[in-house]
């Protein structure tokens, strides 16, 4: 436990710069956008596409994986959203509350720090974590949020997911690096090292960024944001445990790069969302923040029990 520990605190430790940077004001919000832009449009794509140029897709796909982790996150999702009907929130915010449980922050920093702890063999597993996560989840939260609020035609609704799926980065990287490997092409040494070179910018930049963005958030709502934080944190990897040890079993490393991912904080995506449709911004903004700051302990904890199996 307290090797793990000292094996994520770098990470944190970079996050905790980026936070007293932008408190401080040295670093300023235009500032903090633009870092988080560069890093999601250009370095982790780079990562991302470099990665998987070099899978194939029966590398990258399994489906036990993939139908567990769905299958926990669900599970996850639902007990949320049922949580947030007892206490008679609408469907929008029930989805948004929801979102928070189910969704970690993989990109930012789940796919550097399983990297770094378990080796690029988790690459893979991870980049199909991801990929469940952006394509299901956060299509269903659009769907729940128009059908909610009577917005739009079914057609309509369709359309804006779509859209949101071809304008993810993350999305597009992967499946242009797959589409690379598919047809076998190699990876000339100048681009190789042009990629190279941005992804490795990917890491501490995400983990700056996240900081920066933190210390624009504020701890309102903390009744419930510690509710969302403890779901997070600890209802996901436990329903991802069950989904990916027992339901659909998969093999031992699998399992463990899909029970730590599940244990990460929630994404800062899902604050966009809600501050997009003007959806409990406050409730998710607190619940990052606590979830960030609870990980530094959870998760060293959730990895090393991981590593026992």
């Amino acid at each position: 436990m307290i090797e793990i520990l000292l094996r994520t605190l770098p990470f944190f430790a970079v996050i905790g710069l980026g936070y007293g940077a932008a408190r401080s004001r040295f670093f300023s919000e235009d500032a903090t956008a633009a870092l988080t832009k560069f890093v999601f449009f250009f370095a982790l794509s780079a990562m991302l596409f470099r990665f998987s140029a070099t899978l194939s897709f029966g590398d990258l796909f399994d489906i036990n994986l993939m139908l567990g982790y769905l299958a926990g996150t669900m599970a996850a999702y639902v007990v949320a959203t049922g949580v947030a009907m007892i206490r008679g929130l609408d469907g929008p915010t029930a989805a948004v509350e929801a979102q928070c449980v189910a969704i970690g922050n993989l990109g930012f920093l789940g796919l550097p720090m399983m990297a770094t702890l378990f080796g690029e063999a988790s690459i893979a597993p991870m980049m199909l974590i991801l990929s469940v996560d952006l394509v299901v989840f956060s299509s269903l939260i659009v769907i729940l949020i128009n059908l909610g609020r009577g917005e739009g035609s079914a057609l309509t609704t369709l359309w804006q997911v779509f859209r949101g799926l071809l304008a993810n980065p993350m999305i597009l990287a992967i499946s242009a690096g797959l589409l690379w490997s598919g047809f076998a092409l190699p990876i000339p040494t100048p681009v190789n090292e042009f990629l190279t070179l941005l992804a490795d910018a990917a890491t501490p930049g995400a983990l700056f960024a996240i900081g920066a963005s933190l210390a624009s958030k504020s701890a309102e709502r903390v009744e419930v944001a510690a509710w969302l934080s403890f779901g997070k944190l600890v209802l996901h990897p436990i329903c991802v445990a069950i989904g990916v040890l027992w339901l659909m079993p998969v093999g031992v490393f699998s399992a463990q790069i899909a029970i730590a991912a599940s244990a990460l904080p929630v994404a800062g995506n899902v604050y966009m969302l809600a501050q997009h449709y003007g959806i409990a911004p406050q409730r998710v903004s607190a619940a990052i923040l606590i979830s960030t700051v609870v990980s530094i302990l959870s998760l060293p904890m959730v990895i090393a029990w991981v590593s026992a199996l």
